[in-house]
């Protein structure tokens, strides 16, 4: 049985800057597509993107989740 794809996408906005912050945190926004202030990244809402989210929830803001 093939696994369903989602049609769901979750947009998220970095709201903080990752100076001062761990290596894997910076990694963790590069991986949502984030690398600047108030830019906006939409991705699949899937647990993986779910995890990187809350990784780094202090950092970014979720701005639409449809």
């Amino acid at each position: 049985m093939a696994k369903k794809t989602s049609d769901k996408t979750v947009t998220v906005q970095q709201i903080g800057s990752p100076l001062r912050r761990p290596d894997v945190q910076r990694q963790t926004l590069i991986g949502l597509g984030l690398n600047k202030l108030n830019r906006r990244s939409t991705l699949p809402d899937t647990p993986a993107v779910r995890g990187m989210i809350e990784k780094v929830k202090h950092l970014v803001r979720v701005v639409d989740g449809q």
